[in-house]
């Protein structure tokens, strides 16, 4: 073998090399679902809530967006905070009082309640967020009834990375049922119909 052989080894082997970087620039990891790596968001919880809701917020929040989550010591939810009917707290008041500049999950266990305006009656909801904006409220209350704790978590997840959407300013999906950006519209069947995933619409519109 000659020092010809050897010229065209190395050529079959850069022409070789060059067609796999060719390759590999044609190929793109889609994730709709991430903002910037460097994002934030801050788990509040209001009152007691179990650690394990908060690790598995922590860790869904973090798969699905790629925020970095750190949990901050819990805070009372106090009575003015509290709806018209006195048994559950108003969710927008519960927003303004804890409106931040930061991104802001608030957690809670305690039953909460939206209106759309003070001529309509109150009704219980599963969580409630400002879009577009930095904070959203989640509830367990009405997560867990007559399920698995397995069940319940998978619904928390849903509810809190449907509430960030809002945040980020995705509105409610009117094309495919299986979106967690679907409206619950109060029935946790909803809920457990969609999908940890959002539709190519939704997708679309958080790019």
């Amino acid at each position: 073998m000659g020092e010809n052989y050897f010229i065209m080894a190395r050529r079959k082997l850069l022409l070789l090399a060059l067609l796999v970087l060719a390759f590999a620039a044609t190929i793109t990891v889609y994730n709709a679902t991430k903002p910037k790596p460097q994002s934030v968001i801050y788990i509040q919880p209001l009152g007691e809530v179990s650690p394990e809701y908060l690790t598995f917020l922590q860790q869904s929040v973090h798969r699905f967006y790629g925020y970095q989550c750190v949990v901050k010591p819990a805070v009372p939810l106090t009575p003015h905070l509290l709806a018209a009917s006195q048994t559950r707290y108003e969710a927008s008041k519960i927003l303004q009082q804890f409106n931040s500049p930061q991104n802001l999950l608030l957690v809670t266990t305690q039953d909460i309640a939206h209106r759309k305006s003070a001529a309509q009656p109150e009704y219980g909801i599963f969580g409630l967020g400002y879009r577009p904006g930095t904070t959203c409220v989640v509830s367990t209350f009405r997560l867990h009834r007559k399920v698995s704790r397995a069940k319940c978590l998978e619904r928390l997840e849903k509810v809190a990375l449907h509430e960030i959407g809002h945040n980020l300013g995705l509105p409610h999906c009117t094309h495919d049922k299986h979106c967690m950006m679907q409206a619950a519209q109060g029935t946790i069947k909803q809920v457990d119909l969609e999908k940890v995933w959002f539709c190519e619409v939704c997708r679309g519109k958080f790019n």
